[in-house]
């Protein structure tokens, strides 16, 4: 590992809770945690013990004690250093507990992800996983800073207690009891922020998604006249999440306003009792200066204790849906043994009785374009079924086995950003890729990007043209040489000319490994070494295109009317 990850071992979070998990958190970097809250002490107590430094300062003046002024205006010079110092070392160690908190929850959820493979878009929304790699993890990466803030605010209140104490009981009990009661009365504010800010996150989640969904379909939409339709539910699903805000920041209004008006009745109360006290001789002039100075600085450690509960009420927020993703179980072959298969293995969907033949191109007809998707899927293991490779039951193979020997390409597939070549075929050698554009029928469009496979792709291949992408994303199939692959439509966005030749290429380049096709294209299938038309979730009748269209009326019917 390089000597720069602070965390090479990333471990097993807590899923319990969310609390759990974030006290897992500060648990990994307990000793940075630990010194931002030592400092955190330090910062905040050299400010509290301030206000008693001046007054003894201001009874030397009083009493025209010179060394003890020279002490007592070190003693100020001192703190001021101590505090500098304590802001610093705690300012470093709140930025580096932030980056180890983000960071490992970054490599957790990138893990998860690695790890569901398929299943993450199953068990989560594409909201949900915008809203944990944008908001939750720099909410959660604020947490040791507002503990290590919280702690100093705490242990100074308590600090500036005692000494209030020693200089008279009246105010310190008036401290002691007045923080304590100031903390209830802003308690009940919190259990309606975090109701609030759940639910706004959840529906921030829900329009990220519909706005996802629009952007990526906005040319079907405008297709069939659909796009109104999705504009006006954007509009009324973005009121319901304004709303949501609107009630978030109700709370969060008061909160603030909570901050002053609360310890501002405590610091008026502070100073009365010290001023009365002073006026009856009770405590010293310079005892009533320092009454003062803490009157005003116990709004700092109070404001900072307040805003230190709200990020921890946000970071729990923010934690429960980290945990929601990370608590996903993997598929469970997952880091299993591989099985050894037979040498020629046939791929068999028992749902549909579809043999896929080893070493042959077969298609696949159906009249219903979501049957030939389910069946693909199901071949693939991106959905349960009973299909077998070489007799051994698919669901029982390590996930990663299937992965290797088996690939599916469906045209919702990601063309990632980066550069070309690397996105195509990064293992590859220039003749390897060279053949697969070539047989994907995609040499002109590498031709057309200003430096060929080294153009940089934009993310989803979003300067590219429907047909373009689709012909990429199959010579990236294709470079990868699997032994067995499944293609769903793989030439329905290209002209005729492009799909004939993409036909007979691809025949030829996939010469003894398994190839499945889901297709009515006649091009195609005209091509195909077996074809087998499926009705009513069976396969009907199999033979060449030929022999179908002569012998199976509905199989002739279904392509004249796709192939058109």
């Amino acid at each position: 590992m390089p000597r720069n990850d602070p965390l090479p071992d990333i471990g097993e979070p807590d899923l319990r809770s969310p609390r759990s998990y974030l006290l897992w958190l500060l648990r990994r970097q307990a000793g940075t945690a630990s010194l931002g809250v030592f400092w955190g002490c330090l910062w905040m107590a050299g400010l509290g013990l301030t206000p008693l430094a001046v007054g003894r300062a201001v009874d030397a003046i009083a009493g025209k004690d010179t060394g003890r002024l020279a002490v007592w205006a070190g003693a100020i010079l001192g703190l001021a250093l101590v505090t500098t110092a304590g802001s610093v070392l705690r300012h470093r160690c709140d930025t580096v507990g932030r980056l180890k908190a983000t960071y490992l929850t970054i490599r957790l959820v990138a893990r998860q992800a690695v790890r569901l493979g398929a299943r993450l878009r199953e068990r989560v929304t594409d909201g949900d996983m915008v809203t944990v790699g944008t908001a939750d993890i720099s909410r959660i990466g604020a947490l040791p800073g507002a503990v290590a803030r919280g702690a100093g605010s705490a242990v100074t209140i308590v600090v500036v207690a005692v000494v209030l104490l020693s200089t008279s009981l009246a105010l310190g009990l008036l401290v002691l009891l007045g923080v304590p009661v100031l903390l209830a009365v802003t308690g009940p504010l919190l259990r309606p922020l975090h109701r609030r800010v759940g639910h706004y996150r959840h529906l921030e989640g829900e329009l990220t998604v519909r706005a996802a969904d629009i952007v990526a379909g906005l040319r079907v939409l405008r297709g069939i006249g659909g796009e109104q339709a999705f504009g006006e539910r954007y509009r009324t699903d973005s009121q319901r999440l304004r709303r949501a805000g609107v009630e978030v920041a109700r709370v969060e209004s008061v909160l603030p306003a909570a901050e002053v008006l609360l310890p501002g009745v405590l610091v008026v109360a502070v100073v009365w009792v010290g001023a009365r006290l002073a006026v009856s001789g009770d405590i010293s002039a310079g005892d009533l200066v320092a009454a003062y100075g803490y009157a005003a600085f116990l709004m700092l450690p109070m404001r900072t204790v307040t805003s230190a509960v709200q990020v921890l009420v946000a970071a729990n927020v923010a934690a429960a849906r980290v945990v929601r993703v990370l608590a996903v179980a993997p598929d469970p072959t997952t880091g299993g043994a591989p099985v050894e298969l037979p040498d020629a293995p046939d791929l068999v969907d028992a749902a549909t009785g579809l043999t896929a033949r080893h070493g042959r191109l077969t298609a696949v007809v159906s009249a219903s374009p979501e049957e030939s998707t389910a069946i693909a899927e199901r071949l693939g293991r991106y959905r349960a079924g009973a299909v077998t490779l070489g007799a051994v039951p698919l669901e029982t193979l390590p996930v990663e086995q299937v992965r290797r020997d088996i690939l599916l390409v469906q045209n919702s597939d990601t063309l990632f950003s980066g550069v070309l070549r690397d996105e195509l075929a990064a293992d590859s050698t220039d003749e390897e890729l060279a053949a697969a554009l070539h047989a994907a029928g995609a040499e002109d469009v590498v031709a057309a990007l200003p430096n060929g496979v080294y153009t940089v792709l934009a993310e989803q291949g979003a300067t590219l043209s429907g047909g373009q992408r689709q012909r990429l994303r199959l010579a990236r199939a294709l470079a990868s040489r699997p032994p067995v692959l499944v293609l769903v439509d793989p030439t329905s966005a290209v002209d005729a000319h492009t799909e004939a030749s993409v036909a007979e290429r691809l025949q030829r380049a996939r010469a003894g490994r398994t190839t499945v096709v889901m297709s009515a294209s006649p091009l195609i299938l005209d091509r195909a070494d077996d074809v087998a038309f499926v009705a009513g979730g069976k396969v009907v009748r199999t033979g060449t295109h030929r022999e179908l269209l002569t012998r199976e009326p509905r199989y002739a019917a279904t392509v004249l009317r796709d192939g058109t």
